[in-house]
């Protein structure tokens, strides 16, 4: 398969219908593409593709084994983008990921020795391993897209997008992500085993040799599309839906914190990305409820009692779904 270019309409002000249509064949072109390496929903290619157009970052929660690391490589490849794994462990340090500066001798100069973070793509595994200084220097590179190193700013080439997996089983020698830095993160994914059928496609062919993931976008692209996307219309009355919606979620009376107005707008520029990626130039109720529970849930901090009888967060944004209707005052 040759590679995709993107076409001059991309670069109007306007979003004319050529352009969407472009777009939507590129988006079906690179699922297909990573379909080949990956078994599994596309539903979880697309989340990919919503944060990276809407630069925002994925938590992925999974248990080992499920091919988190696999879909984020083919991912990367199939859009042309650098890819860095970063394996996370208590001994971690911050200039491990970052960076340092080192002497050289034929020179008799410092010259930075970039870290993993200099990346597009960035795989963060096993995230909630790292100490909370590693994770500040994580969360410092998401927010502000950029990593001091000892006391020099240096800026994060877009696109950027960093996909952190943690083990929602194991308990003991891990630190939890604070409330802050999950708030950073535009999408928590929930990776559970594959169906019945999806196992048995693995089974069939595990011991074939699959030929790489071809680029088919460059990163210039994407950035391109951010900028489409951007441009997509949110209708008032759309924006009133999810006001309400976060409210709700600090009104209920089983939750500790409800959904900051940061929320409000992560909810937004992923719905704006998901319209552009099927196709279209304005936004639906439906993009928001598809996207209410990856974007909100974990923004969601539960009371005790809540969380000891088994009550979880996504129970609270489906109530929310359930309760507030669109286009009601």
């Amino acid at each position: 398969m040759s590679n995709i270019h993107v076409d001059a309409n991309l670069r109007t002000e306007g979003i004319d219908p050529e352009a969407l249509e472009a777009v939507k064949a590129h988006v079906a072109a690179v699922t297909r593409e990573i379909a080949r390496v990956y078994i599994g929903p596309e539903s979880t290619i697309e989340a990919l593709l919503i944060a990276m157009i809407a630069r925002g970052h994925i938590l992925l929660e999974g248990v080992p084994g499920v091919a988190k690391t696999t879909l984020v490589k083919a991912f990367a490849q199939t859009l042309g983008a650098s890819f860095r794994r970063i394996p996370f462990t208590p001994d971690l340090l911050p200039s491990d990921i970052t960076g340092t500066y080192i002497l050289n001798m034929r020179d008799n100069a410092f010259v930075l020795r970039k870290g993993p973070i200099f990346a597009n793509v960035v795989l963060g595994d096993e995230i909630n391993r790292a100490p909370a200084k590693t994770q500040s220097a994580l969360l410092e590179a998401m927010q502000e897209m950029q990593v001091t190193i000892e006391g020099v700013t240096k800026a994060l080439e877009p696109p950027f997008l960093v996909l952190a997996t943690q083990n929602p089983v194991e308990q003991e020698g891990v630190y939890l992500l604070p409330e802050a830095q999950l708030d950073r993160f535009l999408i928590k994914l929930q990776m559970g085993y594959p169906t019945f059928n999806d196992e048995l496609r693995i089974m069939r062919t595990h011991d074939r040799e699959v030929p790489p993931t071809q680029a088919l976008l460059e990163p210039a692209a994407m950035l391109q599309y951010a900028a489409l996307a951007e441009r997509v219309h949110v209708d008032e009355e759309l924006m009133t839906y999810i006001v309400r919606v976060v409210h709700y979620t600090r009104q209920h009376q089983q939750i500790q914190l409800g959904a900051s107005p940061r929320a409000s707008i992560a909810l937004m520029r992923a719905a704006k990305a998901r319209a552009l990626l099927r196709g279209r130039d304005y936004v639906l109720p439906d993009d928001i409820r598809h996207l209410a529970a990856p974007v909100l849930a974990h923004r969601i901090l539960l009371t005790p009692e809540a969380e000891l009888s088994g009550y979880r967060s996504e129970d609270v944004v489906r109530q929310a779904l359930e309760t507030v209707r669109y286009g009601e005052s």
